[in-house]
């Protein structure tokens, strides 16, 4: 299967989930559902397929940790955190709905992503909880990203400090997304693990310095956000600290290590490499 087959099936997966979720259900949807490029998800089938696993194994993980990705754009773009009025050539949930409704949309597909993977009969009851113990520690590595970027607006800092804002807010998540296509798939042994782990934090940190760079350089209507939003809200970036071309021979070796990191899994790795290509050759 290509991405778009993995795109295509979490978002059908995800409609059956949104199709009632009582008041909040078009907020929800309106989020979940308006777009977006699904590389999460799509690693998790990704992660899976390459072990030979059953995709219907992979449908709660792949849906939960889009989940968690939806909540956290929306909350993300509220007056209080980044400010931001556009998310896919769209208006923004809140500009949409109002910021009562945006919050609380948000809380419900955080609720929501848990509940799908609780209630996944198909998985043992440790596999769930392995599940849930990886998505739980993304989504709080994840917040706390997300509040050292608040914390340091209009301040200087050193590498060292944005590379582990990034690695929080950015690359738990994916991560995330890569871990739970392991964990599902028993012929995934604790070296593959091991492989697989250093390979997602790399491509994690590549996928966020890559974001500072495409917000300088891809016009807004391509981006699907503002564009230079982060200069001009004075966060500290990578091409700020390093400069753009130095930025981007940071995010393509961390790529090309990643990717050469994968020819020593015990299973063939092709379908995971291109998808990874695919990523480090995004313009948005």
């Amino acid at each position: 299967m290509s991405h778009i087959d993995y795109a295509q099936r979490v978002n059908q997966h995800l409609d059956r989930y949104l199709s009632d979720q009582g008041s909040l259900t078009e907020v929800m949807r309106y989020s979940a559902l308006s777009g977006g490029k699904r590389f999460r998800p799509v690693l998790t089938y990704t992660v899976a397929n390459i072990f030979g696993t059953d995709l219907k194994l992979a449908d709660s993980s792949a849906c939960a940790v889009e989940l968690i990705h939806a909540y956290s754009l929306i909350h993300d773009d509220l007056p209080a955190m980044d400010d931001d009025d556009v998310r896919h050539n769209q208006p923004a949930c809140h500009k949409r709905f109002g910021e009562a409704q945006a919050i609380l949309a948000g809380d419900g597909l955080q609720a929501l992503a848990f509940e799908v993977l609780t209630n996944d009969s198909s998985l043992s009851p440790q596999i769930r909880i392995a599940l849930l113990q990886s998505l739980t520690h993304a989504a709080f590595e994840m917040a706390e990203g997300q509040s050292i970027d608040l914390s340091v607006v209009d301040k200087s800092i050193d590498i060292d400090t944005l590379k582990n804002m990034h690695q929080k807010k950015t690359g738990a998540l994916l991560s995330c997304s890569v871990n739970l296509g392991a964990l599902i798939s028993d012929q995934c042994c604790e070296q593959d693990r091991q492989i697989l782990d250093q390979f997602s934090k790399d491509i994690g940190l590549a996928y966020q310095i890559q974001d500072d760079v495409l917000d300088v350089l891809t016009p807004e209507s391509k981006l699907g956000k503002k564009q230079n939003s982060d200069v001009d809200k004075n966060k500290p970036t990578y091409p700020a600290l390093l400069g753009l071309e130095n930025s981007k021979s940071e995010y393509e070796n961390l790529y090309e290590r990643a990717l050469s990191a994968l020819n020593s899994l015990s299973v063939g790795a092709t379908q995971l490499q291109q998808l990874t290509q695919q990523l480090q050759n995004r313009s948005f």
